[in-house]
């Protein structure tokens, strides 16, 4: 029997390694296949933010719209406001775009009461809160330039919403605002004009 040339043994050795790495390979994948595993799994989390809502009843309608006013005029509506908001709130009223002619707002007062019953239009049925029913008794003047945002706004309502869930439910709270222009009031008002916008905003507590 012949020994193999020095030439056909190296070939030999170059052919045997690759064959020797396709059969490792082979053994690699079958290991890959047989391994055991386990999984645990938590289900997919979820966020949702609560809200902080108000409505009225006024239907986009000044509360006043007086004219020909005189000394001792004098006039009464109600407003119902009303918290749809998930999240607890505090509820603040103040003016905006306060402005007036021959110092007429100086020499109107203005009263704000909180309490039940009655809505836009009238108050009939209005029954003061308990207790801290009057937020604001002063000139119309005063209110316009003291309260004019949330910060330094008048009010003690604070709606409980329904913290925790997304259940939607509703509170009302009715403030019945008067005015009365002064017996004083001088000559040089005469022709005066005054305006105020009320605002209430809530803010989550």
């Amino acid at each position: 029997m012949s020994r193999p040339t020095p030439r056909a043994a190296r070939l030999a050795a170059w052919i045997a390694i690759p064959a020797a790495l396709v059969a490792s390979g082979i053994v690699v994948s079958q290991a890959s296949y047989s391994a055991f595993s386990s999984t645990t799994v938590n289900p997919t989390s979820n966020w949702t933010a609560g809200s902080v809502a108000l409505t009225d009843d006024d239907s986009n309608t000044a509360l006043f719209t007086a004219t020909n006013l005189k000394p001792g005029s004098t006039g009464t509506n109600c407003i119902a406001v009303t918290s749809t908001g998930t999240l607890a709130s505090a509820v603040k009223l103040y003016g905006t775009a306060a402005a007036t002619t021959n110092n007429l707002a100086s020499n109107i007062t203005l009263s704000v009461v909180q309490g039940t019953g009655g809505g836009f239009g009238s108050c009939s049925g209005f029954t003061p809160l308990a207790a801290g029913s009057s937020l604001y008794n002063g000139t119309l003047a005063g209110f316009g330039t003291s309260y004019t945002n949330f910060s330094n706004g008048v009010g003690n309502w604070a709606p409980t919403g329904t913290t925790g869930t997304q259940t939607t439910t509703s509170e009302t709270r009715v403030y019945q605002v008067s005015y009365t222009v002064s017996n004083a009031a001088p000559n040089t008002t005469q022709s005066g004009t005054a305006s105020l916008g009320l605002t209430w905003e809530a803010q989550n507590s």
